[in-house]
């Protein structure tokens, strides 16, 4: 090989090789598909290597490629690296930061610490999108989720934000009129209300408890994907909800809820997820740091 690849179609490579399209990669850095295309043939002659399969349907990483495609990861991260060691720390971090989150946790503490954080770092340009499910970072281009739950696979990076747990709690007005369960087993015969929402099993709890983590199946009249409404229905007197400390503290501080069998809760903590180390970006780790002080001055779990 005498010329060595191109850092620039590196790049392209690695962007097609995440989204297995040329056309999405063209379209995401405003060039054509046609342009991408030749880019990677460019690449694969300096390399003289077949690094992408293609058909009509789909574009597939061969095994040379998948080797290119781990170094260069290496590279982009090292330059990265070198970028940011050879920069004040100071330096204002600067380009797109893309953030997902739940739908309540996103209104609720997520939206606010952005515009806290764009005030701070005004060049940033933020962009937030709530989810009722869990995002694929890679494939969706996220460079940071702020979520609920302990359950984060292991190819990923999280960091704690906060302490939280998934409390059992029903309105003063249902516990009058249907009694209040005394063991878990007494769920399943109660108005529950159940969450579709991002990692939540639907219409089954699982729970800690004396003896562990126990599941039960639960089933009402109303169930949703967003969190905050069903906790409306539960405030309304129309069943039981399980439903993070965060979300639900005021309301059982103030008595329109009560928490019902206290023994049980689901672990489900605060995190930061993100796919890179934080050395290798300046506007991901500032926003972790930030989070993670916007947590400790505005939410704390009892013990």
């Amino acid at each position: 090989m005498n010329n060595l690849p191109s850092l620039d179609d590196l790049n392209i490579f690695l962007q097609v090789a995440k989204r297995a399209s040329f056309a999405a990669v063209a379209d995401e850095l405003g060039m054509s598909a046609a342009y991408i295309s030749k880019r990677i043939r460019v690449l694969e002659q300096t390399l003289e290597v077949r690094l992408l399969h293609r058909t009509t349907r789909r574009v597939t990483v061969s095994e040379e490629g998948e080797r290119v495609y781990q170094w260069a990861l290496q590279i982009f991260d090292a330059v990265q690296r070198m970028g940011d060691d050879i920069s004040a720390q100071h330096r204002e971090p600067t380009g797109q930061l893309r953030i997902a989150s739940s739908l309540g946790l996103g209104r609720r503490f997520v939206a606010p610490a952005l515009s806290e954080l764009a005030e701070r770092y005004p060049r940033l340009d933020i962009r937030l999108d709530v989810h009722d499910r869990l995002v694929d970072l890679i494939a969706e281009g996220v460079d940071l989720d702020i979520r609920v739950g302990n359950a984060i696979a292991p190819n990923l990076i999280a960091k704690p934000l906060a302490r939280n747990r998934r409390v059992l709690c029903a309105a003063p007005a249902y516990l009058a009129r249907r009694g209040t369960p005394k063991v878990l087993g007494d769920l399943g015969s109660h108005d529950c209300l159940v969450i579709k929402e991002r990692d939540h099993p639907f219409g089954v709890w699982q729970l800690m408890g004396p003896l562990g983590e126990e599941s039960v199946r639960v089933t009402g009249g109303l169930s949703t994907n967003h969190g905050e409404v069903a906790h409306q229905w539960c405030l309304d007197g129309r069943g039981i909800l399980l439903r993070s400390w965060w979300d639900v503290h005021d309301s059982l501080q103030d008595g329109r809820l009560v928490q019902v069998l206290e023994a049980y809760h689901q672990p489900a903590d605060i995190w930061a997820v993100y796919t890179s180390p934080l050395a290798s970006s300046a506007k991901v780790r500032v926003a972790v740091d930030f989070f993670r002080h916007y947590f400790a001055e505005r939410y704390s779990l009892p013990e």
